[in-house]
């Protein structure tokens, strides 16, 4: 019996063994919660970037669209001098018609 220890040893080893246990499981309580917390950001940011990732592609569409809109007038004005212009040429031209045509009738 000389290898035994006392009841009042055993029973303060326990509690510090109890203690201990008490300690570590607050610990792995802890960082489960972490771990927890950080799988949720990072489902976040996930979630995040897919629609950052959209709204860049309707940013890009709506540029498109832009240009598009911002062309227009400029087109119009070109149109509308083409119109002018073939209108006069075409006046010029037909007076000079006109004009060879009541010479030549003369």
């Amino acid at each position: 019996m000389e290898n035994c220890i006392a009841r009042a040893e055993h029973e303060e080893f326990a509690k510090r063994i109890d203690a201990e246990n008490t300690r570590q499981n607050r610990r792995i309580e802890a960082l489960e919660q972490n771990v927890d917390r950080f799988g949720r950001i990072a489902s976040s940011v996930e979630r995040l970037a897919t629609n950052m990732e959209g709204m860049l592609r309707e940013q890009e569409r709506q540029g498109e669209r832009l240009d598009k809109l911002e062309k227009k007038p400029g087109e119009n004005w070109n149109t509308v001098v083409k119109t002018v212009l073939t209108a006069i040429g075409s006046a010029i031209g037909g007076g000079i018609i006109t004009a060879i045509a009541t010479g030549l009738l003369k």
